[in-house]
């Protein structure tokens, strides 16, 4: 099989838990609230090595395929920048993540716009995305650090496959009980504007960025919904496009190149056949944008495939 297979790097975060290995066999590191999963990184403080794939030799990593063979490994799209510009996460959030913003850009620090796929959700599983439909800047700047904060965001239950778009500049807390693909620009800028008065093993809490936080916030922001999906496609903005196919048992799908894109593939449910190789739940991989077309065999109760590309 003509792809690219990469060792995760796991992040310990104080929401952490253990899902990564509850729902896709991972193997994590004793007695860490694993947070995040980076499956697919280019940044100087996180790259993704390579743990298989055609003609690799040691030591090379992402960096090194988006240095020498970016035309073939990511297509003719592919951006003139100095890295690779998408980050891949796996989120474990076992409790509240903190209200947040991404910087808009203009605001310092990096943009990142992002998108959130839900592989779990228990019941009573919530997020907090933008604000209440007529909540003022000022009516949120007075309810920071008190429990009438969370009253003034929008609040959903997300369910299993649901996605929602988060642009820079977008209000938002993930709520405890949610496990999530997450496709982002490649940035690690978040402004902490509250943290449930939250505090560490230490008894000291995290830092906050109220101040360029609310310089970040799209106050104009109300009530955003779930992306609704069309045919097959989830969402296409200027950094990536997404699809998702539910590929059903006896169903054989080939997947096919058009040269000017990589196809980063994530298996949200179930269990694939490609070639030679089984691929279980919570597999990803990275298929050049030269390769040649491939087949797909859904086993068993058939499986939910999720693809990330060039977008604009």
């Amino acid at each position: 099989m003509n792809a690219y297979f990469f060792k995760p790097i796991h992040q310990e975060r104080i929401w952490g838990g253990h899902n990564l290995a509850n729902l896709f066999g991972r193997a994590l590191p004793e007695g860490k609230k694993i947070g995040e999963s980076w499956e697919l990184v280019d940044r100087p403080e996180a790259c993704s090595e390579i743990e298989s794939g055609p003609g690799v030799a040691p030591g090379q990593n992402i960096h090194t395929l988006w240095q020498d063979k970016r035309v073939e490994i990511f297509g003719t799209r592919a951006p003139d920048l100095a890295r690779f510009p998408i980050l891949i996460k796996l989120l474990d959030c076992q409790d509240n993540l903190s209200v947040q913003v991404h910087p808009q850009p203009g605001h310092g620090g990096e943009p990142k716009t992002e998108m959130w796929y839900f592989l779990e959700s228990t019941p009573e599983a919530k997020i907090y995305v933008g604000l209440k439909r007529g909540v003022t800047r000022d009516q949120f700047e007075k309810a920071i650090g008190t429990p009438e904060l969370p009253k003034l965001l929008g609040a959903l239950h997300p369910r299993q496959s649901d996605a929602m778009f988060l642009p820079s500049g977008r209000v938002h807390a993930i709520g405890a009980g949610n496990v999530i693909l997450e496709i982002q620009q490649s940035s690690d800028t978040t402004y902490r504007v509250d943290d449930w008065g939250r505090v560490d093993d230490q008894g000291r809490p995290r830092a906050l960025h109220r101040e360029q936080a609310l310089a970040s916030i799209r106050f104009n922001d109300f009530e955003p919904q779930f992306v609704q999906p069309h045919g097959e496609r989830v969402l296409q903005c200027p950094f990536f496009t997404i699809e998702r196919a539910f590929i059903y048992p006896g169903e054989y799908r080939v997947w096919t190149s058009d040269r000017t894109s990589f196809q980063y593939h994530f298996l949200a449910q179930g269990e694939l056949k490609i070639e030679d190789q089984t691929l279980k739940r919570g597999a990803g991989w990275l298929v050049p944008a030269s390769a040649e077309s491939y087949n797909l065999e859904p086993l068993n109760e058939g499986a939910e495939l999720i693809t990330v590309q060039w977008g604009g």
